[in-house]
């Protein structure tokens, strides 16, 4: 009790941790999140969140650390100021949206998109680093430009990057907002650019105006490939209506079907997470390590972004679900 009384308190007095969601998995501290990256530590190792940036540091997406995956602390910023190359491809742009984290061979690689509402005009953009952790002497983004444009006569729009290996071991990367829905496209190691130029793969399209399907991400389980997407609209605090769907695939490229068996490129998807009392609008979901990350507009904070980890279990038709 006294644990709840206190937990119930540092709530009140931080404004950030313990809506209706957070509540129930325990989360405390600075939650503030939008579009989160998690990582998930192992081995008692620290957990980190990368999100959407903010009005500060030039718009830099920024960082947030947890020893132990409940209590987050704000933790800084990728850059102070950002590559002049961003301003340059996308003009007008404010903050940089929807990182991706992803380690190989002792690298971590930083996917991030810049655009502006209503344009698909956008870039996703690459930096490298040794460590996630601000507080690492060693911590230094180092900016290894554009990895994908987008141009106002294309049928995409290069945002909200999603990052899997698949079990050849090689990097994928999905995107999209809107448009024609979500693409493909692969990587290489150990640049992490593209490894070719072909048209981006087909992989999620819901068909008919607006085509309100963004944010992917893929997580491979028992050899299968489960692709998350956020259906309808997120940024509009209470009258959010995000919600987070799912299908799958025995190739990373699909086709992914949803329960029914309708494909994702048909419009498909099966709802995994909805509104629910005052966690509004959940989405721009992150898989790490048997957990998802995602975040939701807060109803007893007037709509505020906040952040929501929840563990993915599996049912036993080898469907994900989460609390």
């Amino acid at each position: 009790m006294r644990r709840a009384a206190a937990l119930a308190i540092a709530c009140l007095l931080l404004l950030a941790g313990c809506a209706a969601g957070p509540r129930k998995a325990g989360l405390a501290g600075d939650t503030a999140v939008h579009d989160p990256a998690l990582v998930v530590g192992s081995g008692g190792d620290p957990w980190f969140v990368y999100s959407t940036g903010g009005a500060a540091a030039d718009g830099a997406i920024q960082v947030r650390r947890s020893d132990d995956g409940v209590t987050w602390q704000y933790a800084g910023v990728v850059w102070k100021q950002r590559p002049a190359w961003i301003d340059e491809a996308v003009r007008g742009v404010g903050p940089l949206w929807a990182p991706e984290l992803v380690e190989h061979d002792g690298t971590w690689y930083l996917y991030y998109a810049a655009s502006t509402f209503g344009s698909n005009h956008s870039v996703i953009g690459l930096a490298t680093n040794t460590t996630l952790d601000p507080a690492d002497e060693a911590y230094e983004w180092v900016d290894r430009g554009p990895v994908l444009e987008s141009l106002t006569s294309d049928d995409f729009n290069a945002i909200d990057p999603g990052i899997v290996v698949d079990r050849e071991g090689v990097p994928w990367m999905a995107f999209g907002s809107f448009w024609s829905g979500i693409r493909m496209v692969q990587l290489e190691w150990p640049s992490g650019l593209r490894a070719d130029h072909k048209e981006p793969l087909r992989l999620a399209d819901r068909g008919t105006p607006p085509n309100a399907i963004e944010a992917p991400a893929i997580l491979e389980h028992g050899g299968e490939y489960f692709l998350f997407v956020s259906f309808d609209s997120c940024c509009q605090g209470l009258n959010s209506t995000y919600n987070v769907a799912v299908g799958r695939s025995d190739e990373v490229t699909g086709p992914y079907l949803d329960r029914d068996g309708t494909p994702m490129l048909d419009g498909g998807g099966t709802v995994l997470l909805a509104t629910g009392g005052d966690r509004i609008g959940p989405g721009g979901e992150s898989a790490s390590n048997g957990f998802l990350g995602y975040h939701f507009y807060d109803g007893t904070a007037a709509g505020a972004p906040r952040l929501a980890i929840s563990r993915i279990d599996w049912d036993a038709e080898g469907w994900p679900l989460v609390d």
